[in-house]
C-alpha cells in the first residue's frame, strides 16, 4: 500500500524524524562483513515428528551498518546432514513476513527423499522480531475488543472505528519499539541470512523459500549473487508490486478462490444442503455475513471474523470441507458452535494481532512506500471491492497501519539478476495469495531461472504437499542441480491434485489444521 496519512505523537514522531530511506539496491555493509560470526552452539531439541532437530541462537547487529552496536538474537533450528556427500546449508523460510521457520526445517528434512535431505544441513530460523528470536514484537494494544468493527466501511462511524484501531496499533508499535522498527525489514533480514551463512562456515547458501520467503530469497540473491548455490522459490511474490499494489491484486484473486469454494460446495449439495447453484450458495454466504454483523456468533465471530475464518480456504483447499460444514451448520441448523470452533482454529491467528502480525506489519510498512493519504486508500479499495467483495476491505484494514506507520520507508528492491546459477520456481496457476503473474515476473527477472507450473492448482505452497510431479523436480534440483528445460515461458507443467472430498460423518468440525506444510506457512504474504 502506498499511503500513510497523519503524524503520530510522542516517541513515534521521534522515530519518524530520525530515519532515512535506504537505497533500494543497498549494498552489503563492509563493516558488517569484517565482523566474524560466532559459531552456533547446537543442542538437541528434537520432537516426536522431528527427533534429530537441533536448536541454537545467533547474535547479529540490530543495525548492520553498526556491527559493534546493539545486538539482537536469532533463533535457529537444524536437521544436520548424515551423508558423506555434503552440499552445504539449506536455509528455509515459510513466508509471512512474520512466519516462524523453526519447525519448517524438520518438515522439509523429513519430506524430501532421505537420500537428498541427508546431503544438507536443513536450517530454519525465526527472522528478526519473530517468535523465539529476541526482541520479539507484539504491538497489539490491550484495549482491543474481541469482535472488530465490520470490515466494510458502509458508514462513517464504521470507517472511523476501523481507523481508530489501525492508528492505535501503529502508535503502540512506535511507542514500544521505537529503536527497533527501523531495522525490521527485508534488507536487514537478508543480512541476517548472510550472518547465518558465515556462522555455519559455508561459502555459499542453498535457499528454499515460500510466499514472502520468495522475495526474501530474491533480495538475498541480489545482494549476494556470488553466495547463492541453489535457489528454490515456491508461490512467488510479484517483486514489482511490493507491497500496496500486490495487496490490491491479491483481493481479486482471493475473490475468485472464494467463488471456487462456493462452486465446490454446490457440487456437494447432498452433503451441505446449501444449493446446487454457486451464485445461490455465495448469496447465502453473504446473508450469513450480514447476520453475523448484527449478532456475532458466540460473542466472537462477527462479519470481519467470518472473513478471517474463510480466508485460509483461499490458501489451501484442504480446509474447504471444514469451512463448508461450519457454513452449513450455521445456515441450515442455526448452530453457531461449529463456526466459532472453526474460527478459533483457522481465523483467530490473524485477529489476535500478536507477534506474527506485528512483524508482518513492521516489515511491509518499512519495506516500501505506502500512501499516507487515507483518501487514496478509500478510493482504491472501494474500486477493488466493487469487483471483489470477499476480502478487499478486510485486507485493507489488515495493512492499513502502514498509512500511519512511525518510520520512513525504504524503496522496494529491484531483484533483476543475471549473475545466478539457474533458480527453480514453482507456482500454481490459481494461487490467490501470490497470483500467477508474480511468478511470471520473477521468472523474467531472474535470468536462467526455470518455472514449474501446477496447472489448475489453487493452493499456496505447492511443493512437499503430495504432488509427485512437483516434488520430482524439486528433488532432482536439490540432488544435483538438474532443472527442466522448456521451450516457452514455462519449463514444466504438473497436473493439479484433485479437490478434497466432504468430511466423513465421524469427522469433527473445525479441528483440522490442514497439511503440516500449510500449518507452517505464513498467511497473507
Amino acid at each position: 500500500m502506498r499511503k500513510r496519512a497523519a503524524v503520530l505523537c510522542g516517541a513515534a514522531v521521534v522515530v519518524a524524524g530520525a530515519l532515512t530511506a535506504a537505497p533500494a539496491g543497498a549494498s552489503p555493509s563492509p563493516a558488517a562483513e569484517a565482523v566474524p560470526a560466532a559459531k552456533p552452539a547446537w543442542k538437541k531439541c528434537g520432537t516426536t515428528d522431528h527427533p534429530t532437530l537441533q536448536c541454537a541462537s545467533l547474535k547479529v547487529p540490530l543495525d548492520h551498518t553498526d556491527p559493534g552496536g546493539r545486538q539482537i538474537t536469532l533463533a535457529l533450528s537444524r536437521v544436520p546432514h548424515t551423508a558423506k556427500t555434503y552440499q552445504g546449508p539449506l536455509l528455509v523460510n515459510p513466508g509471512g513476513p512474520g512466519g516462524s521457520g523453526l519447525t519448517l526445517a524438520g518438515f522439509v528434512a523429513s519430506s524430501l527423499p532421505k537420500k537428498v535431505a541427508a546431503q544438507y544441513d536443513v536450517i530454519g530460523f525465526d527472522p528478526r522480531g519473530v517468535g523465539r528470536s529476541t526482541p520479539a514484537l507484539n504491538c497489539r494494544p490491550d484495549h482491543f475488543a474481541p469482535v472488530r468493527p465490520d470490515s466494510v466501511p458502509s458508514t462513517g462511524e464504521i470507517e472511523r472505528a476501523n481507523l481508530a484501531r489501525v492508528k492505535a496499533f501503529a502508535e503502540n508499535c512506535g511507542k514500544k519499539y521505537a529503536s527497533v522498527l527501523p531495522h525490521i525489514d527485508t534488507l536487514s533480514a537478508v543480512r541476517d541470512m548472510d550472518a547465518i551463512r558465515r556462522a555455519v562456515g559455508a561459502p555459499k547458501l542453498n535457499y528454499f523459500g515460500y510466499s514472502y520467503g520468495t522475495y526474501l530469497g530474491a533480495v538475498y540473491a541480489k545482494l549476494y549473487p556470488e553466495r547463492v548455490r541453489r535457489l528454490v522459490l515456491d508461490s512467488i511474490v510479484d517483486p514489482t508490486g511490493v507491497w500496496y499494489d500486490n495487496n490490491l491484486t491479491q483481493d481479486l484473486a482471493f475473490n475468485d478462490r472464494h467463488r471456487a469454494l462456493m462452486a465446490w460446495i454446490s457440487e456437494h449439495d447432498a452433503t451441505y444442503r446449501l444449493g446446487t447453484d454457486p451464485e445461490r450458495v455465495e448469496a447465502r454466504w453473504y446473508a450469513m455475513r450480514a447476520a453475523l454483523a448484527k449478532k456475532p456468533a458466540g460473542g466472537k465471530v462477527g462479519a470481519s471474523e467470518l472473513e478471517d475464518t474463510f480466508m485460509p480456504g483461499g490458501y489451501y483447499n484442504g480446509y474447504w470441507p471444514y469451512l463448508a460444514k461450519a457454513f452449513a451448520a450455521y445456515v441450515n441448523d442455526r448452530d453457531a458452535e461449529p463456526l466459532v470452533e472453526t474460527y478459533e482454529n483457522f481465523g483467530a491467528v490473524d485477529a489476535a494481532g500478536g507477534n506474527g502480525y506485528s512483524v508482518y506489519t513492521a516489515v511491509q510498512c518499512r519495506d516500501a512506500h505506502w500512501p499516507r493519504d487515507w483518501h487514496e486508500w478509500r478510493s482504491d479499495n472501494w474500486s477493488a471491492y466493487g469487483k471483489a467483495p470477499f476480502m478487499t476491505w478486510n485486507n485493507a484494514w489488515y495493512n492499513a497501519p502502514c498509512a500511519f506507520w512511525p518510520t520512513h520507508s525504504r524503496g522496494p528492491v529491484n531483484v533483476a539478476n543475471g549473475q545466478l546459477p539457474p533458480a527453480l520456481l514453482f507456482q500454481a496457476t490459481e494461487d490467490a495469495a501470490t497470483p500467477y503473474q508474480g511468478a511470471a515476473m520473477m521468472h523474467a527477472l531472474l535470468a536462467g531461472s526455470r518455472l514449474v507450473v501446477e496447472e489448475g492448482g489453487g493452493n499456496h505452497g505447492i511443493t512437499l504437499s503430495g504432488s509427485t510431479c512437483l516434488d520430482g523436480h524439486l528433488s532432482a534440483y536439490l540432488a544435483d542441480g538438474t532443472v527442466p528445460r522448456g521451450t516457452g515461458a514455462v519449463d514444466a507443467v504438473c497436473r493439479a491434485l484433485p479437490d478434497p472430498k466432504p468430511l466423513s460423518a465421524k469427522a469433527g468440525t473445525g479441528t483440522a489444521h490442514g497439511s503440516t506444510l500449510h500449518g507452517l506457512l505464513g498467511f497473507r504474504g
